[in-house]
């Protein structure tokens, strides 16, 4: 009786769906852990909050408002608007709900490239060493020990205040701390037994730097770049505060812009509360709701914290 050959392709098949089937699982594992930590569980709520207003912001206020929609300037709430009208006659609760897409987009994308560069930077010092850690720990100290905020708005000043400047310069001073985390943790790894057992027999240091020590240090990655995100939509707020926010034709005015024509305009003063409070509210809630996720996460990945009672717990 012969017995059937497996093929090369069909090997490959199942080896990829059982890798497939493991990440899945342990991706489940780890998200059921992170669920039960009130402070991540708090964050994600928060930040699941925000997205939904943000994309679901035509069907909660109707489209974004233009100048033909503008009313009597400086309104307190009421039916028509609950949140009152800012001092151009705009409604603030539509003005609001949109302004979560600036503030959305902007961190997640400013993010998401310090994430990049800064995993991908950490990578290479820690594992490759000798000048290539030396000059890349000099870069990284040198973003470090600069007075981030002002170095922003310098960038942004003199760059102008595009979409890209601001992501950019958001992005330039956030990637040296994921550098640092990931340079520390791949110089453990490196040492451990199963990165010597790749070596001896024969694997390759791209080889070895992509399947063993990049999985290795994604945990940390991921809790980086939540918390990097919470950090970029801070710094987008503060600059358009000191009015270098996303100014393009059409563009949405976002919360920081909204309370710096609120600063402006002596809202306080004027005893118009509703129209400084909800931008910076939902400002600190989802800077806050970013940073405890980015905590919980944290704590789930890392032992330590867990053995001596983490934020998380």
């Amino acid at each position: 009786m012969e017995t059937p050959v497996t093929t090369s392709s069909e090997d490959a098949y199942s080896l990829f769906r059982e890798r497939l089937f493991f990440n899945l699982g342990r991706a489940r594992k780890t998200l059921v852990a992170i669920v039960r930590r009130k402070l991540a569980l708090t964050g994600l709520l928060i930040i699941l909050f925000f997205i939904g207003m943000a994309l679901l912001a035509p069907v909660l206020v109707g489209p974004y408002q233009s100048s033909l929609l503008y009313t009597k300037p400086s309104q307190p709430p009421s039916s028509a608007h609950p949140l009152g009208t800012d001092g151009s006659g705009r409604d603030i609760l539509n003005l609001l709900v949109y302004g979560s897409q600036v503030s959305l987009l902007i961190g997640l994308t400013a993010s998401a490239v310090a994430i990049v560069v800064g995993t991908f930077l950490g990578l290479a010092a820690g594992f490759y060493g000798k000048v290539t850690d030396q000059l890349i720990s000099r870069v990284t100290d040198f973003f470090l020990v600069i007075p981030w905020l002002p170095f922003v708005l310098v960038i942004v000043s003199i760059m102008g205040t595009s979409l890209t400047t601001i992501v950019i310069a958001i992005a330039l001073v956030s990637w040296p701390t994921t550098a640092r985390i990931i340079r520390s943790q791949v110089l453990s790894l490196k040492e451990r037994q199963f990165i010597e057992r790749a070596r001896a027999i024969g694997a390759r240091k791209g080889y070895i730097l992509r399947r063993h020590i990049l999985p290795n240090v994604m945990p940390l990655v991921w809790a980086e770049a939540v918390l990097t995100v919470s950090s970029a939509v801070f710094t987008e707020a503060f600059l358009s505060f000191f009015g270098l926010g996303w100014k393009g034709v059409g563009a949405i005015v976002s919360w920081g812009q909204m309370v710096d024509n609120a600063f402006n305009g002596l809202a306080m003063l004027r005893g118009q509360w509703w129209y400084l409070l909800p931008p910076g509210l939902c400002i600190t809630l989802l800077v806050l709701g970013f940073a405890m996720l980015g905590y919980g996460i944290e704590e789930v990945m890392n032992p330590a914290l867990k053995r001596f009672g983490g934020p998380g717990t």
